[in-house]
């Protein structure tokens, strides 16, 4: 059977010690320049959407402008439905 060697423990606490500091070098240098990858691509990501919903709302819009142009000759329907009376309140001041 092996005992503990004065040595054997020396060799394992240069390897955690070791350890330590190159995680500790990953983490100040590699960590910093993995979120500004993530991020950029983050927001390319949401500019591509973005495009995607501008250009697909662009295409809808001007296809249902044709349509409703030629069904009721240029004329836009405007709604009729009467909402409500307006009303202003206004603050009172307890002194």
């Amino acid at each position: 059977m092996d005992t503990a060697s004065f040595t054997g423990f020396l060799k394992t606490l240069c390897i955690i010690i070791l350890v330590y500091y190159a995680f500790k070098f990953a983490m100040r240098y590699l960590f910093p320049m993995l979120v500004i990858k993530a991020a950029k691509k983050a927001s390319e990501n949401f500019q591509q959407r973005q495009q995607d919903f501008y250009q697909q709302n662009n295409s809808s819009t001007s296809s249902n402008q044709t349509t409703n142009n030629d069904d009721t000759g240029g004329k836009v329907p405007r709604s009729t439905k009467i909402v409500g009376e307006y009303i202003e309140f206004e603050e009172i001041d307890k002194k």
